[in-house]
């Protein structure tokens, strides 16, 4: 599969749309009303608070993080169907944001919002250019895609230094960036599921910490860097049992090897998080100046 989609600098949109691009009412079946479709946040393994908050709660995670208030100008790349989005401009009265996506789909659902101040583009990061600086930067579950299997260790984290370097540019070197990825834990690269990196997300290539740590090095000081994999594999796990709810209910739409096929990535994924084969980073970053020429 990944034949089909070949290296483009900064992730390839054919395979971005080949993943996101498959129904709105679809994702609408299986995740929570927010349409948040990334790792929820609880509280350690005794909190039992529904999908729903906890996915509030990721959104208020990141939106502190780079100290969103009134009279910002944010950035989300990747921003998928909007729901940091409307946090931002809702609940921390934040003046303008922009969201960045690959995804036909999520762009028209974020339009369709309406949210005051909040606009949407269908643009690849890596070709972005910004008409005047972000205040801070929230990327939730766009990393993963930036890479390309093909890549040599090198030349991925050139790809993620390129990510790094725009995001501390396009602060002026001021604002903080709070990024969310799936990371390999103890899993390397050989030993993923040609499933999940053939039919489920291919092109795509996950990081290591070290990548980021390397690739960040003299642009952005780490503030804060958790995993939290046993989250994703509990927000896998509530996906995916929503989504045999769904098929169960006839609600997750007329194509059922789809659907099957959905199910069974969400299982193999909450299994490999559970096992910490791969692992879900949450890093808050702070920018350092002067940054450019800095390794």
């Amino acid at each position: 599969m990944t034949e089909a989609f070949p290296l483009q600098p900064g992730g390839s949109a054919d395979a971005i749309r080949h993943h996101y691009d498959v129904g709105n009412d679809f994702y609408a079946a299986w995740l929570d009303p927010t349409m948040v479709y990334s790792c929820a946040l609880w509280d350690g393994p005794e909190d039992q608070a529904p999908l729903e908050e906890a996915q509030r709660r990721k959104l208020i995670h990141h939106a502190r993080a780079i100290k969103a208030a009134p009279g910002m100008n944010i950035l989300d790349i990747g921003c998928g169907w909007g729901g940091q989005l409307r946090m931002l401009v809702e609940e921390f009265g934040v003046t303008a944001c922009t969201g960045l996506t690959l995804s036909e789909e999520q762009a028209a659902h974020v339009r369709a919002l309406g949210l005051d101040g909040a606009s949407v583009e269908l643009v690849n990061w890596h070709d972005y250019a910004p008409a005047k600086p972000f205040d801070g930067i929230i990327s939730v579950g766009a990393f993963e895609h930036f890479a390309h299997p093909t890549q040599s260790e090198d030349e991925r984290r050139a790809t993620y230094r390129r990510f790094f370097q725009s995001c501390h540019d396009w602060t002026a070197g001021r604002g903080r960036l709070s990024l969310q990825t799936i990371a390999y834990g103890t899993m390397q690269a050989a030993q993923a599921n040609p499933f999940i990196t053939g039919d489920i997300f291919p092109a795509a290539e996950l990081p290591t910490v070290e990548d980021i740590v390397v690739a960040s090095r003299g642009l952005f000081r780490i503030l804060l860097l958790r995993d939290d994999g046993l989250d994703y594999a509990r927000t896998c796990t509530l996906w995916a049992q929503r989504l045999r709810t769904a098929m169960a209910e006839s609600r997750a739409g007329d194509d059922a090897e789809l659907a099957q096929r959905y199910h069974r990535y969400l299982r193999l994924s909450a299994a490999g998080f559970a096992m910490g084969r791969i692992g879900l980073l949450r890093i808050v970053f702070d920018p350092i100046a002067p940054a450019r020429g800095a390794a």
